[in-house]
């Protein structure tokens, strides 16, 4: 079983779709088709993110399995999702007309946050947010109408580590549509404003929520 030495600080640009193969091919500067087989580990590689463009930068050995995990570990630290409101009937004046979906998973501590989900290998980040919507509330780009103009980006960590997660803007075509929810949830509820914020708990999606609510208040001033 061969082995492959990077040179120092050397940035590798990853061929996303083809991590579902046992072997990858990649250029760097000064250094051409670089093939990543089986290989010892170091953890001093490092995977990054530059303009939705993955990039290994390592200075030793790294082997294929151990490059797949951590670049999973790095892309499980990325999600995207939709924040997806509904109208109510219009005799409700504006903005009380407003409802927001949220979901409980339905492990660890139940919590409610609108769909979301990891960014898959070859993923857009968009793409990403209506597979994770259709998958965990049955919501397909067909029931939704994407606001322009918003996208909200939270930072955080989890156990140490920090996240990144971004939320687009949608309404629900039709108020009446059933949400249909994966295994990941136990249930779901639309909810005004305030509502939402109890539910949602955390500070930085509660105020995604009002920010979102003021930013759907002003434009319906503009009409």
């Amino acid at each position: 079983m061969g082995t492959t030495r990077l040179r120092a600080s050397a940035y590798f640009p990853l061929n996303m779709a083809a991590m579902t193969s046992q072997r990858a091919t990649s250029t760097a500067r000064g250094v051409s088709a670089v093939k990543m087989n089986n290989c010892t580990a170091d953890s001093s590689a490092v995977i990054g993110r530059r303009s939705h463009l993955y990039y290994l930068q390592t200075q030793a050995v790294f082997s294929w399995p151990y490059l797949l995990w951590l670049l999973n570990r790095e892309m499980a630290l990325r999600a995207c999702g939709f924040i997806v409101f509904r109208r109510l009937a219009s005799c409700i004046p504006p903005p009380d007309n407003i409802e927001y979906l949220l979901l409980q998973t339905s492990y660890g501590e139940h919590h409610w946050t609108p769909p979301k989900g990891h960014v898959d290998p070859g993923e857009d980040d968009l793409t990403t947010a209506l597979r994770e919507t259709k998958e965990e509330a049955g919501l397909g780009a067909e029931h939704l109408r994407v606001i322009d103009g918003f996208l909200q980006e939270l930072h955080y960590e989890v156990r140490g580590r920090p996240k990144e997660v971004l939320y687009w803007l949608a309404e629900l075509r039709d108020p009446e549509m059933p949400v249909i929810l994966s295994d990941e949830h136990q249930d779901y509820r639309w909810a005004r404003l305030e509502e939402a914020c109890r539910l949602a708990q955390y500070k930085d999606l509660q105020d995604t929520l009002r920010a979102v609510h003021n930013y759907l208040e002003a434009q319906q001033n503009k009409q």
